[in-house]
């Protein structure tokens, strides 16, 4: 039998292994547990209302909350109006902003004087023009400024009007721009009509009429779905130009894709536009956006589930969930370096 003073040391030892076993779990806790330097912070981010853009911008809150700030409701928004809400503050970040392509409205609203592009979320976001592959094979169609020829251009004509329809870019996004200085440029406004209206609606009109086996011609960029659908090298091929010509806002940008084509349009890369005010605050958040990266071809999957019927925001926030979790380390430390930098 044990003694009283022998029982007595046994409990002390085993509070003293406990003390022990505490102090490791605290030890192994991340900063972000520990610090939470968002705590108590309330922040509103917005995008460009085009849905198949929330996915980046869903992972980016979720880091956030993460460190322990309160996101609002996103604001949905135009194009250049999510710019302005984040150069006036009435909005503290999207992760929607192109360059060099949206360069334009981050001057119009301050530029770096007001706003912060930070880190690089996603790289190497291409457009450009693309043509059914059995038509190009056929016609030996190569380039868009091919199409300067009426005989050539009247193969893509769906309305009946002897011009090629090109399915386009809305109003505002900003490639509207681009095509319309290329159909001055390439001098195509004689012999292609460029079709605006709502995109998504548009391009799914032209998958139908390419799966009836019609001519097609279109206008698409990446991170997005449709080349899940229509496969370039497979099903589509893109159009080279003869030689770059950008509006003024761009000139200089690169437009030569890694195999060496030329498509015309600035390869982009795609950043966190911040409010300074707000970075200069949140130095957390800031960390984050400068650490924050996602492959293009992980959103053109996501994309691709969109379109197959997964579209729902709580979809999107699930998706947002399973990338995480299929990149836990990775994510992990961007919330760990990120809660360093507000100690």
């Amino acid at each position: 039998m044990r003694t009283r003073k022998q029982t007595a040391g046994i409990w002390k030892a085993m509070g003293v292994v406990t003390a022990a076993l505490v102090m490791i779990s605290m030890l192994s806790i991340s900063p972000v547990m520990a610090d939470f330097p968002g705590k108590g912070k309330t922040v509103q981010p917005c995008y460009n209302g085009i849905a198949e853009e929330l996915f980046q911008l869903v992972i980016v809150n979720k880091g956030l909350e993460k460190l322990g700030y309160k996101v609002k409701k996103i604001l949905e928004l135009e194009v250049t109006s999510m710019h302005v809400a984040v150069g006036l503050g009435d909005a503290d970040y999207n992760a929607h902003s192109w360059v060099p392509m949206h360069d334009a409205f981050y001057e119009k609203v301050g530029g770096k004087d007001k706003v912060t592009r930070v880190g690089t979320l996603v790289e190497g976001a291409v457009q450009g023009y693309l043509i059914d592959k059995k038509t190009a094979d056929q016609y030996g169609i190569k380039t868009i400024n091919d199409l300067t020829d009426p005989d050539l251009a009247k193969i893509f004509d769906a309305n009946g009007d002897g011009k090629a329809d090109l399915t386009g870019c809305n109003p505002g996004w900003g490639c509207e721009r681009v095509i319309e200085h290329h159909m001055d440029a390439y001098d195509l406004k004689e012999t292609v009509t460029h079709n605006q209206g709502s995109y998504f609606a548009l391009i799914a009109d032209t998958i139908s009429r390419y799966k009836s086996g019609e001519p097609i011609l279109y206008y698409t960029w990446s991170p997005q779905w449709v080349s899940g659908v229509l496969v370039p090298g497979e099903d589509v091929t893109w159009l080279a130009v003869t030689h770059t010509d950008l509006p003024e806002e761009e000139k200089g940008a690169n437009t030569v894709t890694p195999d060496g084509k030329n498509l015309g349009f600035s390869v982009n890369s795609i950043h966190v536009l911040a409010n300074n005010k707000f970075l200069e605050a949140n130095p957390a958040a800031r960390r984050f956006f400068e650490l924050a990266q996602i492959p293009i071809n992980d959103i053109g999957a996501q994309n691709l589930k969109m379109r197959d019927g997964e579209k729902k925001i709580e979809d999107i926030h699930r998706h947002a969930d399973e990338w995480i979790a299929g990149n836990q380390e990775t994510f992990d430390h961007w919330i760990q370096e990120a809660s360093r930098a507000a100690e």
